[in-house]
């Protein structure tokens, strides 16, 4: 569910990407834009196999800051010079260093619970505090949030 060959959907059709300029800040747009955190990881030569119908893309270049494909700098669509033995695919590894990256964008509380020690956590960033999703959140990632209040 968080790795696979890249599609889009364009014109009424679902096509492949080339993996010619792809690397991992490329791999960071579409992570974000499926709504996954993690690990971004591009992965070139149909890594997850080779796709069928079109061809859509092809010399994306993202900055790894954009919010979607669509922001990143890329060739028209349907433009391209590959074959799908080139198609991209991403990695977006919920499992590797996404636990300490979280707790150290902002303080850590919980909240709603029946004792200090239980809750909800909460997480404050940019003036705001918010809740945590729970996609990818394993005992791991309760014990550095555990560690960072102060318990053990």
């Amino acid at each position: 569910s968080f790795e696979g060959r890249v599609e889009v959907y364009h014109d009424g059709k679902w096509g492949t990407i080339c993996d010619d300029q792809w690397d991992d800040r490329d791999a960071e747009v579409v992570c974000r834009q499926l709504g996954l955190s993690g690990n971004p990881k591009a992965l070139s030569w149909a890594h997850y196999g080779q796709g069928s119908g079109p061809i859509l893309l092809d010399e994306v270049d993202c900055s790894g800051n954009e919010l979607s494909l669509d922001q990143c700098k890329k060739s028209d669509w349907g433009q391209q010079n590959c074959d799908h033995i080139e198609d991209a695919g991403v990695s977006c590894d919920p499992f590797t260093g996404t636990d300490l990256q979280l707790c150290a964008k902002g303080t850590v509380r919980l909240a709603g619970g029946p004792s200090p020690n239980e809750g909800r956590v909460e997480v404050y960033y940019n003036g705001d505090w918010g809740t945590v999703c729970d996609d990818g959140w394993t005992d791991v990632s309760a014990q550095v949030v555990c560690r960072q209040l102060g318990f053990r």
